[in-house]
């Protein structure tokens, strides 16, 4: 394990790339940095020791002070639909890659500034990230972790005495970010659209040699990239569904070519399940609604497909679409499958979910809640911590003989399925008020609630008695939080 900053064995393969890439920049130091928390899970993964964090460096190079041998710091530069318009250039406009390191397990994790100051992809802006953006994109990261679902993760969050000015006056903040790659749909469609067939072809070489090396040398090497590229896509909106977690911003510049969650803003977990729940304030015209997500999803790699085709047949690329289809259909019930306790398929299952979607949806019940009290019924014993969330008590009663009856047909022990549906039922979720709660605090100067929120979040399966006010259904003043893509 690596305890010392000097041990740490930095490179860029990204800076190898043509110019045309990036843009080499330097990260600004941030005024008076302190460091507001530390995430020794993800340092674990990367083969350090928690005692790096006390390294008299450590905290000048996570704030942008300090560069480290073989950095080569970047802004990467790609393009995007944003909101279904395509805008030709986007790129990082506040984010610095500084390059990557070995994992523990040997696989090479990014290393990101975000909120590292201005680019040439800045746009105007100032280059910052403010407290609230990274304290809300950390907890994030370790939410979806805890609930098994990829995702960027952040190392640290880094605050500072230095004011920025958003809707009101904030103090700058930055988030060390580790992914196992930072390249977007959007890099692709930036050589697509200007025309640069071979540096599209040098993108593909490159991102199917650190990432999908088993494609190599395969005459349809680029036909199979895109297939796996949406068959790991239609998992992870699979895994968002399934949870309730709704991304509020699914541009093809924020969709990883690795399948993991990517760009944390008006991010949201369901309260009261709504199929047509906008968590995104900005959203107006609700492209980005909860139950619009499989299909964006299909809508973002149609983009991509695009982009691909100076290198492809259009046929087998349409068949990756198709795969996708089919993928996140399948995985979605699964899903649920396990949510409900169930190990076999049948074919009436999805009848079954439908159904239970309606009921939660009519009598507005918290999506997260219902699925752990269900782990509590028994077929044929009444279930009080189920039927007193619903109105129709006749609409449930109804769903839970037919549930009771599909049971049945299962063999495991109810035992043994109620440990089953706990470790896929989580009893806390990331909720915006909780995390609202936080931010204020770390804004504050203290950051107590902030680290034993994250540790919750970590095991959100277990019952956590001494936080169990967190567990419970969210007050109707959360309803009013408004989160943008500035938060």
């Amino acid at each position: 394990m690596i305890s010392r900053l000097t041990d740490i064995q930095l490179s860029n393969t990204f800076a190898q790339l043509p110019r045309s890439f990036c843009s080499h920049v330097t990260p600004t130091p941030l005024r008076n940095p302190t460091l507001l928390a530390f995430n020794r899970r993800t340092a674990a993964d990367l083969g350090w020791a928690d005692p790096i964090a006390q390294d008299p460096g450590f905290l000048d190079w996570i704030s942008g002070a300090r560069q480290l041998p073989g950095s080569q710091p970047l802004a990467m530069v790609y393009a995007g639909h944003q909101f279904g318009v395509y805008v030709p250039q986007l790129g990082d406009g506040r984010a610095i890659l500084l390059g990557e390191v070995p994992g523990a397990d040997g696989e090479r994790m990014d290393i990101q500034l975000k909120g590292a100051g201005v680019t040439p992809y800045s746009r105007n802006g100032d280059g910052r990230a403010v407290t609230r953006s990274v304290v809300r994109e950390y907890l994030a990261g370790i939410a979806m972790r805890g609930l098994g679902i990829p995702s960027t993760q952040a190392l640290a969050v880094v605050g500072s005495d230095e004011p920025v000015q958003r809707e009101t006056l904030e103090r700058a903040a930055m988030l060390v970010r580790i992914a196992r790659s930072h390249i977007r749909f959007g890099h692709f469609e930036y050589f697509f659209y200007q025309g640069r067939k071979e540096e599209l072809q040098a993108l593909v070489d490159y991102t199917v040699q650190r990432h999908y090396a088993h494609l190599q040398g395969r005459t349809d090497m680029v036909a199979e990239f895109f297939r796996e590229i949406s068959l790991r896509t239609a998992q992870l909106v699979a895994h968002w569904m399934a949870v309730g977690f709704q991304h509020g911003v699914m541009n093809t510049d924020n969709m990883s070519i690795v399948g993991d969650t990517l760009d944390y803003g008006p991010y949201g977990f369901m309260d009261a399940f709504d199929p047509s729940w906008i968590c995104n304030h900005s959203d107006h015209s609700g492209r980005y609604a909860f139950m619009q997500q499989p299909g964006v999803g299909l809508w973002n790699l149609g983009r991509l497909a695009r982009a691909l085709t100076p290198l492809a047949a259009e046929e087998p690329l349409v068949a990756g679409l198709e795969a996708y289809q089919s993928e996140v259909a399948a995985a979605h019930l699964a899903s649920m499958r396990r949510k409900l306790g169930l190990e076999t398929a049948d074919a009436e299952d999805g009848e079954l979910v439908s159904s239970l979607f309606a009921l939660l949806h009519a009598n507005r019940v918290d999506y997260t809640n219902f699925f752990r009290a269900l782990c509590e019924y028994r077929p044929g014993q009444p279930c009080a911590a189920v039927r007193d969330r619903f109105a129709d008590l006749a609409g449930i009663d109804n769903w839970l003989i037919q549930y009771g009856q599909r049971l049945a047909s299962e063999t495991a022990s109810p035992q043994a399925r109620d440990q089953y549906m706990r470790s896929a039922n989580p009893r806390y979720i990331l909720r915006n008020h909780i995390a609202q709660q936080v931010i204020e605090q770390v804004e504050a100067g203290d950051t107590g609630l902030f680290d034993q929120f994250a540790a919750v979040l970590e095991d959100p399966c277990a019952e956590w008695p001494e936080h169990a006010e967190w567990a419970q259904d969210a007050p109707e003043w959360s309803r009013h939080l408004e989160i943008s893509c500035s938060s």
